[in-house]
């Protein structure tokens, strides 16, 4: 149960499903499959799916590595957000634009597990939303020349960790993407 009140819609959050972030990563077909399930089931649900783009000096706003997966097509009427930090809702508009639809359930897929995913769970929830985590529709490159776990062990103990997530007031959790309701908050 969401701490936002006035607030009863799921949303779908599309976090960086783009050319550069998941060229290369750990099962990267499967999930963008999984993604395209999820944004297919959403809409056909009527339940906002919004899309959040990352921008920094690799992921140069407008280049080829920086446009969402050609697997994927944003509705004309879905929200895209631009971003610069981990977090989708740092120095963005994404609160406003929840607050208009009505939302404060979240479920999110996307890229980077171990950046992007991670922050914009810890985001969500600490703002007061139910943020739960499609367990087989996120992913990750490879960071191990960097001491980070491989991938897919990366991916696992993130949905651990998100699985067992509380806090007053919210709901955490993993769903698979066969799994996945966009029903009403309460």
């Amino acid at each position: 149960m969401t701490e936002l009140f006035d607030r009863p819609n799921t949303a779908l959050l599309v976090v960086d499903v783009q050319v550069g972030v998941v060229e290369g990563a750990h099962a990267r077909d499967e999930v963008v499959a999984n993604i395209g399930a999820l944004v297919a089931e959403a809409r056909r649900a009527s339940a906002p799916v919004v899309w959040v783009q990352h921008s920094d000096e690799q992921l140069v706003r407008g280049s080829d590595v920086w446009k969402i997966v050609p697997e994927l097509r944003p509705g004309d009427t879905e929200p895209l957000i631009e971003k610069c930090y981990g977090d989708s809702f740092e120095d963005t508009n994404l609160e406003g634009v929840l607050a208009k639809l009505g939302v404060g359930r979240l479920v999110v897929a996307g890229a980077q597990t171990d950046a992007c995913i991670r922050s914009t769970l810890h985001g969500a929830f600490t703002r007061g939303y139910d943020a739960i985590l499609v367990s087989d529709a996120h992913t990750t490159g490879d960071q191990t020349e960097w001491g980070a776990p491989p991938p897919d062990q990366v991916i696992a103990h993130t949905n651990l960790y998100w699985t067992h997530q509380s806090a007053p007031g919210r709901t955490a959790g993993t769903v698979a993407t066969k799994d996945v309701a966009f029903g009403a908050s309460r």
